[in-house]
């Protein structure tokens, strides 16, 4: 079971989403879910960084989100600086990498149907 904060950041999370375009937000929640899922049976310790980091996360999108309103270009994400990447296991660059490949296709389009399936 997930516990109530968990489930609370991860509602956020999905929310602060909704401000993306359609395809950055499908591939967004796409990713928040299977991280999620992934860490439902983390060891506490590793559960709790885990929430930390979402957290920090988005906080860091709220914080983006806050400036975007107040330029003309828009600017999705965070930089990550390299004490953290160094903090990564190599399972979890390898999922960053997998991101950014996703994210940087050109032409996919990615579309979000009535029962929440994602189709590409």
């Amino acid at each position: 079971s997930v516990p109530g904060g968990a489930r609370r950041l991860y509602r956020r999370l999905l929310r602060l989403h909704r401000a993306l375009p359609p395809a950055l937000r499908a591939l967004g929640d796409r990713y928040v879910r299977e991280e999620f899922r992934r860490h439902r049976a983390a060891a506490p310790a590793e559960a709790r960084r885990f929430l930390q980091e979402w957290e920090a996360t988005l906080i860091q999108q709220q914080i983006s989100e806050d400036k975007q309103n107040l330029r003309e270009k828009t600017v999705y994400g965070i930089q990550l600086t390299e004490e953290k990447l160094n903090d990564f296991r190599d399972e979890q660059i390898g999922q960053l990498k997998e991101l950014m490949d996703e994210a940087t296709k050109r032409n996919k389009k990615i579309t979000i149907s009535k029962d929440s399936e994602y189709k590409t």
